[in-house]
């Protein structure tokens, strides 16, 4: 059976100082380190996370700048456009009269010349004609 005497009252007193000297030397410090660590890992959560927000917000700044560069990009490309065009007609144009200018230009020039070659044609035609009577009659005309 057990006993209580002293011996029990010096191992309470033993438990006690055990106590004491473990939680000096061991609890106190692990408890905290461990708080250390925890205070870190919620600083770089809290770090984390405020990175996460900060890219967000950037990222949004990003496809804002990205919209507005190509909304800013299809006007200019259909401001391009239109010169192109406007360019394009007015080029055409100039292209169209310069032929129809030579082309009238050329009716004109082959109009003379057939003109100049009736007239040629004519004048040898009767000396032609002159020519035949008088070997056809065989006397000169007069």
């Amino acid at each position: 059976m057990i006993s209580l005497d002293w011996t029990l009252g010096l191992q309470f007193l033993n438990f006690i100082i055990l106590l004491i000297i473990l939680n000096k030397l061991l609890y106190r410090p692990l408890l905290k380190v461990i708080a250390e660590r925890r205070e870190s890992i919620d600083g770089s959560h809290a770090r984390a996370k405020g990175l996460e927000a900060d890219i967000e917000e950037k990222m949004q700044r990003y496809q804002a700048q990205l919209g507005e560069a190509k909304l800013f990009a299809n006007e200019e490309r259909s401001l391009l456009k239109k010169a192109a065009a406007e360019e394009e007609a007015k080029i055409l144009s100039e292209a169209h009269g310069k032929a129809s200018g030579r082309l009238q230009s050329i009716k004109d020039q082959v109009a003379a010349e057939a003109a100049d070659a009736s007239k040629t044609l004519k004048s040898e035609a009767q000396s032609l004609a002159g020519q035949i009577a008088t070997k056809v009659l065989g006397r000169e005309l007069a």
